[in-house]
């Protein structure tokens, strides 16, 4: 669990920063790729972590 945690944090950041660079180069698709990765960071990222802290206390 715990790496699975760490890994779908990645892969989010990772989405997340793509779309910002393609947002700062006027590149299209930029608004999706970004909108995904604050998706993934938002609704299953930080709610996974949260829920692994809370059960580890």
């Amino acid at each position: 669990m715990k790496k699975s945690v760490y890994v779908l944090g990645f892969i989010a950041l990772f989405i997340l920063s793509t779309g910002l660079m393609f947002k700062s180069m006027h590149w299209p698709f930029a608004g999706i790729i970004t909108v995904v990765g604050f998706v993934l960071f938002n609704f299953m990222f930080l709610p996974t972590l949260f829920y692994k802290l809370y059960k580890s206390k």
